[in-house]
C-alpha cells in the first residue's frame, strides 16, 4: 500500500465518526470500582442534572403546588426522574414496610404478596428467612418497576407496647432487630433494588411525631437503637437509610448533624440518606448537617432542596462539595445495588404469585407464638366432629395494620366498614381466610361460624361444639398510639362468656402489640398470630392442626399492665378518631399531645432488660413460645478465639428434643456483665431437631452486646471481669444452663 493511501485511510477515520473507535464513559465500566464510576459520572453532570437528584417532588397526590406527576412516574411513594444522557435512571420509589404498596389504588387493579407484621418475622430468629422475605419483596418491586423500597429495614426497637407502628419494627432487641433487618435489606438488593433503613431514629411512639423530642444520652443511645441500626447498617449496608419525624435532643432527626453524620463518619455508611415524606424543615440546616435528598417534597411547608438550595449554595451557605457529595451517595447507591447496570422496567411478564405467598405463609409459621396450650388442647385433631368459629372476621380474613405500609391483596382487601376511613385506614383485612383453612385440613368435620357480635349467639354455637376457636383483633396503624392494652370493643366479655360453656377454648390474636388478657386462666390455649400477612388464613390452620410445629418466639415483653412500663401514660395517646378530623397544623398545635419523652428512663435498657432491672416480672418474656415438642438444654461450653481483630467467642450449646414431635428451638444465649447492669442477649441461632435427636450447635456471640461506649473516648470497650453465661429459653427465665468467661479489657473501634 503506498504511503499516499495510508494518509487517505487516516484522513477518513478522522472525517467520519461512524467508523472511529468509541470509547465507554469511566461511569459505565462495570469492571472499575463503585466509588470511581460514581466520582466520574458526578463529575459529568451539569449543576441543573445534580440539582435534579437531590429532591423528590412527586408522590400519588402529584407535585408542590399541584404539579402534575410525570407520565414517566409509576405512581407511589415518590418518583425522582432519570438523566437519560448519562444512563441515570428515575428513581421510582415505593413504600414497602411489609410489601410493594399500592396507594389508594393509584395503579388500578396492582396486588402485592404482603409479608406479616414485623414482630412474626423477627420471632422467627431465622436471618436466613429474613433474607428470603427481603428477596420476595425485591422481585415483586423489580418486577412493576420500582427500584428504590421505603423499606426492607426498618430497625426502630420496641420502646412502648402501644406503639402504633410497632407491627413493622423487629422488636425491642438491639442484636436480633439488627440482625434481621440486615438480611432483610440483603435480600431487597440482591434485586437491584434500594432497600432503606428507618425510620432514624427513636421513634418510640407515634402520638404527635412531627414534633415530640425524644432525649437521650449519647451512651444509652448508642447501646440501643443506635446500636440496631448499627448492626443493619455495617452488615445489611442498605443504599439509603430514611431519618425519622420527631426530634432527637432538640433536633430535628433530619436536621441533627449528629445522628445523620454518625453513619458516614462512624460507619463507613457510603449510602444516602432521605427523609420521611414530610420530615424536611430547612434547607442550609439540613444540607450542612448530612441529609442527601429530600423526599416527597409535596409533604413539606416548601421545597427546601429546589431553588433554595441553588441559592444558598451560590452564597456560599451550602457548599459545592456538599451538594456533590449529596448527588454522588445517590449514584452511588443506584450503581453499587445493581440499578444502575440492570435498571427495572415495569414488566408484562406473569410473577410467580404462588412462590410468593409461599414465602410470607412460611415466615408466618415460623414466628407465630403459642403462648399457652393447657392439656395439649393443640394440636387439633382433623377428626374432630364439631368446630365453633367466632369473632375476628375469620370467615373472610385476617387483619392487617394501617398506614403507609398497607398493601393491597389480591382479590382485594376486605374494608370494615364499621370502622374509621380516614388514613391511616381504612381499616382492612387481607382475604386470606383461617375459617375456610381449618375446613380444608378437617373437611369431615361440621365447622360454624359466629361474628361475636352477640354474644349470646356465640355461646350457643360454642354449646354445641366439641371446641370454640375465638378469634380477637385490635387494630394498630401508623399516626397514633394506643392509649391501653384492652381489647377494643366487647371482645374480653365474649371470651369470658365462651370459656364458661365449659368447651375448650382457643383464642388466636391477631394484634399490632401486646393486649392484657383478663380471660388467661379461664382459657386453654393462645396463639398470638399478630398481622401474619397476605397467607395467613392458612399458617393460623396448619399452627392449629399441627402441621407446622410452632417455633416463633415473642420479641417483645408482654407487661402485665400499664404500670410495668418505662411509660405508663402517653398524653393524647388513643385519640386517633378525634386528631383526624384535624388539620395537619392543629394536629402538631394540638395542646393535649406528648411534646417531649426522656427516653433515658430505660436508655439501653430496653425491654426485657428494664424488667430485669426493676425486678419486675412481666406476663411474657422476651424469646418466650411454646412448642408441641419439648427441649433440653445439656452442656454449653464457651470457645474464645482472639487470634485475629474478631475477638471471636462461640458458645457450644448441646440440645435435645426430648418430645415425640419434630420441632425447632431458638437457642438463646445472654450474658450477666461484671458490673451487674441487667442481661443483654449476645447470640441466637434457630436449630431443627427431630423427635428424640440431640445436636450440639455453635452459637457466635456479638462483641458489641459484651461491651459498652464509652462517649468520652468515641469507643466501645469490654470490661475486665468474670462474665455470666446462660442459655435460657427466654430472657428472664431461671431455667437453663449456666457457665462463667472471664475476659481481659479489650477496645472495640467505633
Amino acid at each position: 500500500m503506498k504511503i499516499s493511501h495510508i494518509f487517505l485511510m487516516s484522513s477518513m477515520l478522522v472525517s467520519m465518526p461512524s467508523l472511529a473507535l468509541s470509547v465507554e464513559p469511566v461511569w459505565k465500566d462495570s469492571s472499575l470500582s463503585t466509588e470511581a464510576r460514581a466520582k466520574a459520572l458526578v463529575k459529568a453532570m451539569t449543576q441543573e442534572e445534580k440539582l435534579q437528584l437531590v429532591v423528590s417532588r412527586y408522590g400519588v397526590h402529584g407535585g408542590p403546588g399541584n404539579e402534575s406527576v410525570p407520565k414517566e412516574a409509576l405512581g407511589s411513594a415518590g418518583y425522582v426522574p432519570g438523566i437519560p444522557r448519562l444512563g441515570i435512571p428515575a428513581q421510582q420509589i415505593t413504600d414497602a414496610s411489609l410489601g410493594i404498596t399500592n396507594p389508594q389504588n393509584v395503579r388500578p387493579g396492582d396486588a402485592a404478596t404482603s409479608l406479616p407484621s414485623g414482630q412474626i418475622l423477627s420471632g422467627t430468629f431465622d436471618p436466613d428467612l429474613a433474607y428470603e422475605a427481603g428477596q420476595m419483596m425485591g422481585k415483586e418491586a423489580y418486577h412493576r418497576g420500582f427500584n428504590v423500597l421505603l423499606g426492607g429495614g426498618g430497625a426502630v426497637l420496641v420502646r412502648d407496647p402501644r406503639n402504633g407502628r410497632n407491627f413493622e419494627y423487629l422488636g425491642e432487641d438491639s442484636l436480633v432487630a439488627g440482625n434481621m433487618a440486615a438480611a432483610q435489606i440483603q435480600g431487597v438488593q440482591s434485586q437491584h433494588v434500594i432497600a432503606t433503613a428507618k425510620q432514624f431514629a427513636f421513634g418510640a411512639i407515634e402520638t404527635n411525631r412531627m414534633k415530640v423530642d425524644m432525649r437521650i444520652g449519647e451512651k444509652e443511645a448508642r447501646e440501643s437503637d443506635l446500636l440496631a441500626f448499627e448492626i443493619a447498617v455495617k452488615q445489611g449496608k442498605p443504599g439509603a437509610i430514611m431519618c425519622a419525624y420527631n426530634k432527637v435532643n432538640g433536633d430535628y432527626s433530619c436536621e441533627n448533624s449528629y445522628l445523620l453524620q454518625l453513619p458516614k463518619k462512624n460507619w463507613a455508611y457510603r449510602g444516602y440518606i432521605l427523609t420521611d415524606w414530610g420530615a424536611t424543615h430547612s434547607t442550609e440546616k439540613s444540607a450542612n448537617a448530612g441529609l442527601d435528598q429530600e423526599s416527597g417534597a409535596s409533604f413539606d411547608t416548601k421545597v427546601f432542596f429546589g431553588k433554595d438550595l441553588k441559592r444558598a449554595i451560590a452564597k456560599g451557605e451550602v457548599s459545592q462539595g456538599r451538594l456533590d457529595n449529596m448527588v454522588y451517595r445517590i449514584v452511588y447507591s443506584l450503581m453499587d445495588v445493581g440499578a444502575y447496570d440492570h435498571p427495572s422496567y415495569k414488566s408484562n411478564q406473569p410473577e410467580d404469585v404462588a412462590a410468593n405467598e409461599a414465602v410470607s405463609q412460611k415466615v408466618a409459621e415460623n414466628g407465630i407464638v403459642l403462648l399457652k396450650n393447657s392439656h395439649n388442647v393443640l394440636p387439633l385433631s382433623p377428626q374432630i366432629k364439631k368446630i365453633a368459629i367466632i369473632g375476628g372476621k375469620a370467615d373472610q380474613g385476617v387483619m392487617s395494620g394501617g398506614g403507609s405500609s398497607q398493601v393491597t391483596a389480591r382479590g382485594g382487601n376486605i374494608i370494615d366498614q364499621t370502622r374509621t376511613q380516614i388514613w391511616p385506614g381504612p381499616v382492612s383485612y387481607f382475604p386470606s381466610s383461617p375459617m375456610k383453612a381449618i375446613q380444608a385440613l378437617a373437611p369431615n368435620t361440621k365447622v360454624d361460624f359466629a361474628t361475636g357480635n352477640n354474644i349470646q349467639e356465640a355461646v350457643a354455637l360454642a354449646s354445641h361444639a366439641d371446641v370454640a376457636i375465638v378469634f380477637a383483633t385490635k387494630w394498630s396503624a401508623e399516626g397514633f398510639d394506643s392509649a391501653n392494652l384492652e381489647l377494643f370493643g366487647n371482645q374480653n366479655q365474649l371470651i369470658e362468656a365462651v370459656a364458661k360453656t365449659g368447651k375448650p377454648v382457643i383464642v388466636v390474636l391477631e394484634t399490632g402489640n401486646p393486649v392484657e388478657m383478663p380471660w388467661l386462666n379461664n382459657v386453654d390455649a393462645v396463639v398470638e398470630a399478630w398481622y401474619p400477612g397476605t397467607s395467613g388464613g392458612p399458617a393460623i390452620a396448619n399452627i392449629l392442626f399441627g402441621k407446622v410445629n410452632p417455633s416463633g418466639r415473642l420479641t417483645t415483653t408482654w407487661p402485665k399492665a400499664l404500670s410495668q412500663v418505662p411509660y405508663p401514660y402517653i398524653a393524647g395517646a388513643g385519640h386517633m378518631p378525634a386528631i383526624q378530623k384535624l388539620n395537619v397544623k392543629q394536629y402538631s398545635a394540638h395542646n393535649q399531645l406528648v411534646s417531649s419523652v426522656n427516653l433515658n428512663e430505660d436508655g439501653a435498657n430496653v425491654g426485657y432488660r428494664w424488667y430485669e432491672q426493676k425486678r419486675l416480672t412481666p406476663l411474657y418474656s422476651f424469646g418466650y413460645g411454646l412448642s408441641y415438642t419439648t427441649f433440653k438444654y445439656k452442656k454449653i461450653n464457651v470457645v474464645k478465639d482472639f487470634t485475629s481483630d474478631q475477638h471471636l467467642i462461640t458458645a457450644n450449646v448441646t440440645i435435645e428434643n426430648t418430645g415425640k414431635r419434630d420441632g425447632a428451638d431458638v437457642i438463646q444465649v445472654y450474658g450477666k456483665m461484671p458490673d451487674g447492669t441487667p442481661s443483654r442477649l449476645l447470640g441466637f441461632k434457630k436449630v431443627d431437631l427431630k423427635a428424640g435427636e440431640t445436636k450440639t450447635v455453635a452459637v457466635t456471640l456479638f462483641p458489641a452486646s459484651l461491651s459498652h461506649y464509652l462517649p468520652e473516648k468515641h469507643d466501645w470497650e469490654i470490661n475486665p471481669g468474670s462474665y455470666e453465661i446462660f442459655v435460657r429459653p427466654n430472657a428472664l427465665s431461671t431455667d437453663g444452663l449456666k457457665t462463667t468467661m472471664h475476659l481481659d479489657k479489650i477496645d472495640l473501634p467505633d
